[in-house]
């Protein structure tokens, strides 16, 4: 990083902070002692008004707030920004109904000319390729929200097979493979869940006397509240490396990988009326699984296959 680009970076971690030491610097930025103490000198000849305190609990103190100059940007931090964009271009729905073309002629226009000719370059090399999102998502916004603020909703859920009336609180949404996904813990059911977005036709507030608090958990870790119900049946297949790859590009709470005697398999569990996810979800893997048990998912997979082969 060069010096200018690092100094107006302190510039704005010391206004946010007011007061820091030597190792702050020294490990917010990942620079020396003697290159921090440099920097410090530059600041205070720029005019920043800090006082150092000495003793065992000393450092520096910033006397007044600053006005900060405006942010800038260097060029690769533009391009990635402009390349983290493109994901927008992707989803008939995007939380707070966010519109790309909106964010990226604003985006273009506060480019440097140059910056600007670099982009439209890149645009010619470089393709995006997604899963387009064809299902319109109408609660995004709402469902965000209530993750942030903690609150439980009440929607009305619909799936292929059947409508419910379900009592959640959201933790979090994420997209994956063309669909928006809700974390979420089912009050009526006390139990971790996932909903497709998608397929909320409605949704209203809840009294809060029954939340919970689920402030620690995050999109990352949410499927620590995860747990099968005691009519949750174990499955085993060994798995190829092939299968491993398929298997971290979508993973479920519900299974793992796991190596006995140096061979990989795939373990978990699924409920009794979750077959009809159980049985394509293993067929996708194609030859890369074997069933090692339970005998029963091995002929409903068998099953499975002579279905689809009467059907063409």
């Amino acid at each position: 990083m060069k010096k200018g680009e690092r100094l107006n970076m302190m510039l704005r971690f010391i206004n946010q902070k007011q007061m820091f030491t030597l190792k702050d610097l020294m490990g917010k930025f990942q620079i020396s002692k003697r290159t921090a103490l440099r920097d410090i000198e530059s600041l205070e000849e720029m005019g920043v008004p800090l006082y150092a305190e000495y003793g065992r609990y000393g450092g520096y103190r910033l006397l007044n707030s600053m006005t900060l100059p405006p942010i800038s940007f260097t060029s690769h931090e533009v391009f990635a920004l402009y390349f983290a964009m493109q994901a927008l271009k992707s989803f008939a729905s995007s939380p707070f109904q966010v519109s790309f073309s909106s964010i990226n002629e604003k985006f273009l226009n506060q480019v440097t000319p140059k910056q600007r000719e670099q982009i439209e370059s890149l645009h010619k090399r470089v393709a995006f390729f997604h899963t387009e999102q064809t299902h319109k998502c109408d609660y995004l916004e709402e469902l965000l929200l209530a993750a942030v603020e903690n609150m439980g909703l009440e929607i009305h859920y619909s799936t292929p097979r059947r409508s419910t009336i379900r009592t959640i609180q959201p933790i979090s949404i994420y997209a994956m493979r063309g669909y928006w996904y809700c974390q979420a813990y089912d009050l009526d059911k006390r139990a971790y869940r996932v909903f497709r977005c998608d397929r909320i036709q409605s949704l209203d507030v809840v009294d809060q006397e029954h939340n919970v608090d689920l402030k620690d958990f995050t999109i990352h870790n949410a499927h620590r509240l995860w747990s099968p119900t005691k009519h949750a049946i174990r499955f085993k297949c060994s798995i190829t490396a092939t299968g491993v790859e398929k298997f971290m590009q979508q993973q479920f709470p519900s299974m793992e990988l796991v190596e006995e005697d140096e061979e990989r398999f795939l373990s978990g569990t699924y409920e009794p009326e979750e077959m009809d996810f159980i049985i394509p979800y293993l067929a996708s893997f194609g030859k890369s699984i074997r069933i090692v048990e339970p005998v029963s998912l091995k002929d409903c997979l068998k099953k499975y296959y002579i279905d689809l082969m009467d059907h063409l």
